[in-house]
């Protein structure tokens, strides 16, 4: 075993803590390699999409962030083909939620997703797809 040392807002780690204990995990370090584990799945999935993909990506972002919202209009008008719709949400004063459909090439999908998330105040960014054929 590794050890590794990682710092949280004190918000992320008592929500984390909250999780933990209704799922029955015995320590942090439990959580936190279940949690690494899905994060490998996840970017495996993304990272073999296919040829053509349908789906949205869900965003939750801090619009006080200095520079976030001209960063993401910004990525939105560059991948503009293959974004179809979007749509905005307050969530409270501080945080936005955007979902944002997209349809087109996987790999081009995959490239903004990932430029999306690299955006310093976004939170969370998430692709849930469907491949079009699979639905006809």
């Amino acid at each position: 075993m590794e050890r590794i040392s990682i710092s949280l807002p004190e918000k992320l780690l008592r929500e984390f803590d909250r999780v933990l204990r209704e799922k029955g995990y015995v320590s942090r370090s439990e959580g936190i390699r279940d949690a690494i584990r899905s994060y490998i799945i996840e970017h495996s999935h993304i990272s073999n999409l296919p040829a053509e993909i349908a789906g949205t990506v869900s965003v939750i972002y801090d619009h006080e962030k200095s520079e976030l919202l001209e960063k993401l209009t910004h990525t939105q008008h560059e991948f503009s083909e293959i974004i179809q719709s979007t749509l905005h949400l307050h969530l409270d004063r501080r945080n936005c939620m955007e979902v944002i459909v997209v349809r087109g090439s996987g790999s081009r999908v995959r490239e903004f997703v990932d430029r999306v998330k690299t955006i310093k105040g976004v939170k969370f960014a998430k692709l849930t797809t469907s491949v079009p054929e699979v639905l006809s």
